[in-house]
C-alpha cells in the first residue's frame, strides 16, 4: 500500500509475452528471471522508454476474490512502441501468410511436434524449474501456450462430460476459425477402448456446438498405451460439409 492510495503494481513478462506475475512488488516470491514455459528472459520495464509495465490495480481496503490476471499489453502506454512479443507475433504471422498455411495445418504442426517440445523443455539451464507434462492439465497448459503463437483468440472452455468418471475438463475454442481443440492424455485407465468411447460421446456433443465446424481431437500418448493409433484416427475421422472431425494421436510408432 502506498500512503493509503490506490496504485498499480508492476507486471513481469517474458520476451515471448507470457505473464510471470502482475504483482511484482506485492508478491516477490513469484518473480522469475526466466520464463518456466519457454525459457525466455523476463522484463518489468519497456525496453524503449524504461517505464515500468503496469500490473495489478490495488485499492486499499478492497479484497478481490477473482483469480483473473491483468492482460499483457502489446504496446507501451508511455511511448507507444510495441513490446518485443508483439513484434515476434507479427513476424510469425508473416511467415504463416508466406507459407499460406491454413489453421488446421498449423494445429497439426503444433500437435505433431508436441512430444519433442515436452522433451526439450525438460533441458533447462542449470536445472531451472520447468513444466513436466505428467497429466492432462499439463498437456492443456503447454498446448495453450503453443496455440497463442499463431492464434490471437484462444478461448478455454470448461465443461463436464457425461461419461462415467468424467471430471471437469478444458478444451480450446478458436472462435474466428470455428475450430474446437479437444485435449486428452492416455493413462493406465484410459486406453484404446475407453478413449474411443469417450471421443464418440464428445464428437456427438460438439456437433451441436454453434461455433464448432471442425473438431480437432489431440490425444497425447507418451507411454504408448494405444497400439493402433492410425486405426482410431481413421475410424473417428469425419469429413462432412458442416462438421469435420480430425483425431491426431501423438507420438506414434512406440
Amino acid at each position: 500500500m502506498r500512503n493509503g492510495c490506490s496504485y498499480h503494481d508492476v507486471m513481469q513478462v517474458c520476451l515471448n509475452g507470457h505473464l510471470i506475475t502482475d504483482n511484482y512488488y506485492t508478491s516477490p516470491e513469484f518473480r522469475k528471471a526466466y520464463c518456466a514455459k519457454c525459457g525466455e528472459k523476463t522484463i518489468t520495464k519497456c525496453p524503449n522508454c524504461n517505464k515500468e509495465i503496469k500490473g495489478d490495480y490495488h485499492v486499499p481496503g478492497i479484497v478481490v476474490l477473482s483469480s483473473s490476471s491483468t492482460p499483457v499489453p502489446d504496446i507501451c502506454e508511455y511511448c507507444g512502441q510495441d513490446f518485443p512479443w508483439r513484434d515476434k507475433r507479427k513476424k510469425l504471422k508473416e511467415v504463416v501468410q508466406e507459407k499460406d498455411l491454413n489453421p488446421v495445418l498449423l494445429i497439426k504442426q503444433i500437435c505433431d511436434r508436441f512430444h519433442l517440445v515436452t522433451k526439450q523443455i525438460r533441458q533447462r539451464h542449470s536445472d531451472r524449474n520447468t513444466i513436466d507434462v505428467k497429466d492432462e492439465y499439463d498437456v492443456q497448459d503447454l498446448l495453450h501456450s503453443l496455440l497463442v503463437i499463431f492464434f490471437d483468440d484462444v478461448r478455454a472452455e470448461e465443461w463436464c462430460p457425461c461419461y462415467a468418471g468424467g471430471s471437469k475438463r478444458t478444451d480450446f475454442l478458436l472462435k474466428n476459425e470455428k475450430i474446437v481443440i479437444e485435449v486428452k492424455k492416455t493413462r493406465s485407465n484410459l486406453k484404446a477402448k475407453d478413449l474411443g468411447e469417450q471421443l464418440i460421446i464428445d464428437i456427438a456433443n460438439y456437433q451441436k456446438h454453434p461455433d464448432c465446424k471442425i473438431l480437432y481431437c489431440f490425444v497425447y500418448d507418451p507411454d504408448g498405451y494405444i497400439n493402433n493409433p492410425k486405426g482410431i484416427e481413421n475410424d473417428l475421422h469425419k469429413d462432412e460439409k458442416e462438421f469435420k472431425v480430425i483425431v491426431n494421436i501423438i507420438p506414434k510408432g512406440h
